[in-house]
């Protein structure tokens, strides 16, 4: 019995709406799981990184007494640059503390406070004029403390399982209810450098250091990027030699980014003598990583110009270039823009390859210039993640914040630039 074609299709189509929804309810599996998964990954970083936004601090009354500083001469800078600094604060606990006499109980008195609080005298003391004048501070605390006051260490547990023993507790505690030590917003963390010790650990250092080396990074794949694909799509003949150029410029985009920082290596720091851990050598590194993204992007806004904007122009009587650069050009614009910016977003968080040329090191000093010893964000957030103390836990969950933010206004402007500029044929 022949079967009709509406009853060929009457028969599967039960079958074929089962494999629909399947597909559909799998669809949605995906997306919800890859959701979930982005809420969990948010969550964990936003949680872990949140408490690098506040330090805990103690309010203390300096004497700047200059027989304390050991300055004889105040109109001598060496006795300055190697003055007693942290006695001055030892000084000031010690008189908070009268009771406290033992060497044992000092010791764990002068370790409440971070430190590296002695800079801040030091910094403080820029003003010659305060030498024997009486200021009051807020330090910040020793890391230890900082985790007990956000709770990060149970107070609870027997003394020998924790790190803040229990005369230790006792000083907290009196400092807390007299109002001397309190949870303020962690300024050191976006005004410092790198530090060994947590609560002195800063991101701006590397924040610098990132923005050298974007600038670098633009001002030489973006031009470069622009003119290469301006001439593979519209100068270029059609032969082998072209071919070849645009098959290795797409298997270039796929390479591992390590294998630009070999190149780095081998090339610019060995043969070139380019010192190490500069933002020119990282950016030089970048450019070339960042290249082929640019060129594909540049030359796909090219390419979605509409053929009439040429045709019509050369019909007006423009010559070749005057077509590309016053017609075509303009309008490809936006979509050159939004590639060189997402491929800008991916330097930004790369840090295989910076690692390879040195950027790696331990930079405490505050870059002033493209060469100066610098490191990036990502490197920093790599050397915090090795560090044992559970500070830097939350100070590298805190960069890669910051890190995301960036990228997420990076990306965003991308999305911005191409819905406000972007032309519809």
């Amino acid at each position: 019995m022949n079967l009709t074609t509406i009853e060929i299709v009457n028969k599967t189509l039960k079958k074929r709406r089962q494999k629909e929804r399947v597909f559909r309810a799998a669809g949605l599996v995906s997306v919800l799981t890859g959701l979930a998964a982005l809420v969990f990954l948010l969550h964990t970083i936003v949680g872990n990184g949140w408490g690098a936004f506040t330090q805990s601090y103690i309010q203390l009354p300096l004497k700047l007494d200059a027989q304390v500083l050991r300055i004889d001469n105040p109109l001598d800078e060496e006795e300055w640059d190697y003055a007693n600094y942290a006695g001055v604060i030892k000084a000031s606990l010690r008189e908070r503390f009268p009771e406290v006499t033992s060497r044992k109980q000092k010791r764990i008195l002068y370790r409440l406070v971070s430190p590296g609080a002695s800079f801040q005298v030091k910094q403080l003391l820029d003003d010659r004029s305060l030498l024997g004048s009486e200021v009051t501070l807020w330090l910040p605390a020793d890391d230890d403390v900082d985790s007990l006051i956000k709770g990060y260490i149970n107070r609870e547990l027997p003394e020998k399982e924790r790190r803040v023993k229990d005369f230790a507790l006792t000083l907290i505690d009196d400092l807390v209810s007299s109002g001397q030590l309190e949870r303020k917003f962690n300024v050191i963390f976006f005004s410092a450098g790198d530090s060994s010790e947590p609560e002195q650990a800063g991101i701006y250092g590397s924040m610098l250091g990132s923005f050298f080396t974007l600038v670098v990074t633009l001002i030489l794949s973006f031009p470069i990027g622009v003119a290469a694909a301006i001439y593979l799509e519209e100068f270029a003949p059609k032969n082998r030699f072209i071919d070849l150029i645009e098959i290795n410029i797409n298997n270039l985009a796929a390479v591992p980014s390590i294998v630009f920082g070999l190149l780095g290596l081998a090339i610019f720091l060995n043969v070139f003598g380019i010192p190490r851990s500069i933002p020119i050598v990282a950016g030089i590194v970048l450019a070339i990583m960042t290249l082929p993204t640019v060129i594909i992007s540049s030359r796909a806004a090219l390419g979605a110009v509409p053929p009439s904007i040429r045709e019509a122009a050369l019909g007006l009587g423009a010559s070749k270039m005057q077509t590309i650069f016053d017609h075509v050009f303009p309008l490809a614009m936006p979509g050159m823009l939004t590639g060189s910016i997402i491929g800008m977003a991916r330097a930004l968080g790369e840090t295989a390859p910076l690692l390879m040329i040195g950027m790696v090191a331990f930079v405490v000093d505050i870059p002033g210039s493209f060469t100066d010893p610098a490191t990036v964000l990502p490197v920093q957030i790599f050397l915090w993640s090795d560090s044992p103390e559970r500070a830097f836990v939350e100070r590298t969950s805190g960069a890669i914040i910051i890190l995301l933010l960036f990228l997420v206004i990076m990306n965003g402007l991308a999305v911005w630039l191409r819905n406000k500029f972007e032309q519809r044929w």
